[in-house]
C-alpha cells in the first residue's frame, strides 16, 4: 500500500481544475452510509467491538480492485496533524479525525475514493470528482458498495432500506453534495437569497468542511437532507437541476459585474493579488477570501496566464495542518501566518498583475437550462 508522504506528493484528480462547470463547481461528492448486522453503531459500541469490526472489514476494503496501490491507515498510527491533513483534503470527516482505536481510512491512489471505517456508521464510502460530476461519483461508490455487500452482512430492512445511526440517512444512506465557488453572487449581495431558495426545496447549504463550518473563500456545499423513500438517481437529478440554476445565477452575476462595475471588479481582484503577492503575514481566513477573488480574476481573464488548478492546490497547501506537516514541527498561529504568506508569495511570484479594465471581456451569456420551466 501507499505511504502517507507518497499520497501527499500526488495531487488528487479533483485538484486539477477540470470537469463540467469547473470554474464554479469545484467538486462533486457522493457518500454512502453503511452498517453491518451484529455490531452496534460506532457511537454506541465499546472499543473492543470497533476493533473487532475493523479487523473484519479492513481486509475486505483493502482487497477492492479500486484500492490497489492505495493508502490504508489505522488511526492509532496516525498523528493528530496527519489526520487533520486528511480532513483538509476532504478524504475524512472532522468527526472521524477525532476518533482513534478501532478506526481506519482507505484511499485509492488517485484520491477519488475514500472509505472511513467506524465513523458515525461502520462505513462511510465517499467518491469525489472534479466539476459537476455527481453521476460519475455515484457510479464509483455504487460499484464499490456492491463489492463490499457481496462480502459483508449489511444491515438492511426491506421497508426502511439501509439502517444508519442517524435517521436522516435511513433509506438509501446516500448524501450527494457539490462544492461551489460563488464570489459574484457574494459581491452582488445575492448569496443569501440563493441559500434561502435552495433551503426551501429540501437541500442544505454548508461551509468548506461541511456541517457547522463557515463558508470561507465564498465556497459553499449544497447537499440533500433526506434519503428515506427516494431513489439514488432521483436525488442526483434533483441536485443537478438546482446546481445548474445556481451556476447560471453565478455566471449572470459575473457578466453583470464585468459590464456594470468593471472598475470595482478589477479593484477587488487587484487588491487581492497585491496582498497575496507581497504580504508577510496572512491568516487562514484572509488568505482564503483573497484567493477567492484571485480565482475569480483568473476565470474572467483579469489575471492572465493564471492556471486555476494552481490556485486550488495553493488553497490546500496553506491550510494549518499542511503547513505544520511541511514544517515537521508544531507551529504557533503567528508562525503559521508567516509561513502561509511566504508560500503564497513564492507560488504567485511568476504571475503578472491584473490587466487594464478596458481589456476585460464579460463571460459569455449562458443559455437557459432545459429544466428552467420545471
Amino acid at each position: 500500500m501507499m505511504h502517507f508522504n507518497t499520497l501527499l506528493k500526488h495531487p488528487a484528480d479533483w485538484m486539477k481544475g477540470s470537469g463540467p462547470h469547473s470554474e464554479i463547481v469545484m467538486t462533486s461528492r457522493v457518500r454512502l452510509a453503511r452498517n453491518l448486522r451484529g455490531f452496534p453503531f460506532p457511537g454506541y459500541s465499546q472499543e473492543h467491538q470497533r476493533t473487532e469490526l475493523l479487523a473484519l472489514a479492513r481486509p475486505c476494503v483493502e482487497s477492492l480492485a479500486e484500492m490497489s496501490g492505495g493508502y490504508s491507515e489505522d488511526y492509532t498510527a496516525l498523528s493528530k496533524v496527519r489526520k487533520q491533513v486528511l480532513v483538509e483534503r476532504h478524504l475524512i470527516s472532522r468527526e472521524h479525525a477525532a476518533r482513534a482505536a478501532g478506526c481506519a481510512v482507505v484511499v485509492d491512489p488517485r484520491q477519488n475514493l475514500s472509505i472511513m471505517i467506524n465513523e458515525e456508521d461502520h462505513f462511510r464510502i465517499q467518491g469525489i470528482r472534479p466539476g459537476l460530476n455527481l453521476r460519475s461519483a455515484w457510479q464509483l461508490v455504487d460499484k464499490v458498495d456492491s463489492s463490499l455487500e457481496a462480502q459483508l452482512p449489511y444491515a438492511f430492512d426491506e421497508k426502511l432500506g439501509y439502517l444508519t445511526a442517524c435517521p436522516t440517512n435511513l433509506g438509501t444512506g446516500m448524501r450527494a453534495s457539490v462544492m461551489l465557488h460563488l464570489p459574484a453572487l457574494a459581491l452582488t449581495d445575492q448569496i443569501n437569497q440563493v441559500i434561502k431558495a435552495v433551503g426551501k426545496i429540501g437541500l442544505t447549504v454548508r461551509g468548506l468542511y461541511g456541517e457547522g463550518t463557515e463558508a470561507l473563500g465564498n465556497l459553499f456545499q449544497i447537499s440533500n437532507q433526506h434519503t428515506l423513500g427516494e431513489k439514488e438517481g432521483e436525488i442526483i437529478s434533483q441536485i443537478e437541476k438546482v446546481i445548474e440554476r445556481v451556476v447560471n445565477s453565478e455566471n449572470t452575476a459575473r457578466q453583470k459585474l464585468s459590464e456594470d462595475n468593471p472598475t470595482m471588479l478589477c479593484d477587488q481582484v487587484g487588491r487581492a493579488f497585491a496582498i497575496l503577492r507581497h504580504a508577510y503575514v496572512l491568516t487562514s481566513k484572509e488568505a482564503l477570501n483573497l484567493l477567492s477573488m484571485l480565482r475569480l480574476g483568473a476565470d474572467l481573464d483579469i489575471v492572465t496566464g493564471c492556471d486555476r488548478s494552481l490556485l486550488d492546490m495553493l488553497l490546500l497547501e496553506i491550510q494549518p495542518a499542511h503547513l505544520q506537516l511541511k514544517a515537521a514541527k508544531d507551529l504557533s498561529p503567528e508562525q503559521r501566518d508567516e509561513r502561509r504568506a511566504e508560500i503564497t508569495r513564492t507560488w504567485l511570484q511568476s504571475l503578472d498583475g491584473p490587466s487594464n479594465i478596458s481589456t476585460i471581456e464579460p463571460p459569455p451569456e449562458i443559455p437557459p437550462s432545459d429544466n428552467d420551466d420545471e
